[in-house]
């Protein structure tokens, strides 16, 4: 019998499912790219964390879709766009999925927000397609050194093991529930935020054939996101920097950006950590809500 693709098992009120088809590149295949589309007015982006998806925004997306059209895409190989085998998943390649959501369906004065890795990528994207973009939201910017590996003993003592060389795809393709949300809890201020519902999601997700590949590529490609810093000051939209409190940057990885972009706006979030999409959807609701 073949394998049967996991299909999505969380609800977001008033989003559906799309899928920008493939196509083949100078530098090969691209796979297909599922996003979710929800609400009306001016275009907004959001792109997910390290070892998420679309569904990250569950919480946050009934806030916004009364201001804007929200697209929340699945970055290549994760959630539930194409896994390509072979294909690369550092930052240009990840960026190159966001370019292809914002060209292909045509969209202008774009509102990029996004958490984590998402949230270089919003600003690599943002300098990339100037004409396209009106404002960039980075939320907990994953630009610094060990990143996930700072969630705690467990995230350090895993990630570790799945980059090592030999063992690390096997550790990679073995995922026990308790570690996952245990790793995800240390990304919080409010460890009730993380729902049951969306921990099976993510399992489920993690169960497709050849997803342990794209995890490790995608822990492996953390210098990649922290050389793309360099790429901030060529962003002529607006910037808003987010931090959680709590988050996995420190104090000099934040000075290091304002240093960097004196310009641009930082807020702090009072108590919450890694995943504000996750515990403080409001913040971010509001925000948004009020620059639209």
């Amino acid at each position: 019998m073949p394998h049967q693709e996991p299909r999505p098992t969380i609800r977001i009120p008033g989003a559906t499912s799309h899928t920008l088809a493939p196509r083949d590149e100078g530098r090969g295949r691209e796979g297909a790219l599922r996003y979710l589309k929800a609400g009306t007015g001016a275009p907004l982006v959001l792109l997910h964390t390290v070892r998420t998806q679309a569904e990250h925004f569950r919480s946050l997306i009934p806030l916004i879709s009364e201001q804007y059209t929200v697209y929340a895409l699945d970055l290549p190989g994760m959630g539930y766009s194409e896994i390509v085998p072979g294909a690369s998943y550092d930052e240009p390649a990840m960026r190159a999925g966001v370019e292809r959501l914002l060209t292909e369906l045509d969209l202008h004065d774009v509102t990029l927000v996004g958490e984590s890795m998402g949230a270089v990528l919003a600003l690599t994207t943002a300098a990339d397609l100037p004409e396209r973009v009106r404002r960039v939201v980075a939320v907990n910017a994953y630009d610094f050194r060990d990143g996930i590996a700072r969630s705690g003993l467990l995230a350090r003592v895993v990630v570790g093991a799945v980059l090592t060389p030999g063992v690390g795809p096997v550790v990679a393709g073995v995922e026990p529930k308790p570690a996952l949300r245990r790793i995800l809890q240390g990304g919080l201020g409010d460890r009730s935020a993380l729902r049951p519902d969306y921990v099976d999601e993510l399992l489920r997700v993690g169960g497709r054939p050849g997803y342990p590949t794209v995890a490790r590529a995608v822990y492996q490609s953390l210098p990649s996101l922290i050389a793309a810093r360099s790429r901030y000051p060529e962003v002529k939209a607006p910037i808003h920097f987010v931090y959680g409190e709590k988050d996995w940057s420190r104090p000099t990885d934040r000075q290091a950006n304002e240093n960097l972009l004196p310009a641009a706006d930082f807020t702090q979030v009072p108590g919450a950590g890694h995943f504000i999409a996750l515990e403080r959807p409001d913040v971010l609701a509001d925000l948004l809500n009020t620059a639209v």
